[in-house]
């Protein structure tokens, strides 16, 4: 299977949660990165909206993908 088979109609991967996966993976890095710097003593200047549209494609995303899951067609 390649990499541009994920994105057909017919496949085993649910794109929606794959993207939800991958921005939580992105706002956990940023905590650890925060934690640590603020250890250190220099602060980690995240600009607010960035993290907040991160939030929003991760809320949407599992969101769609649940509802998908539970309200078969």
């Amino acid at each position: 299977m390649s990499l541009l088979d994920i994105f057909k109609d017919n496949n085993k991967y649910n794109e929606k949660t794959i993207v939800g996966a991958l921005s939580l993976v992105v706002m956990i890095v940023f905590a650890i990165v925060d934690i640590v710097t603020g250890i250190l003593g220099n602060q980690l200047v995240i600009n607010e909206t960035i993290y907040n549209s991160f939030l929003l494609v991760t809320i949407g995303s599992f969101g769609i993908a649940g509802l998908e899951k539970f309200a078969k067609k």
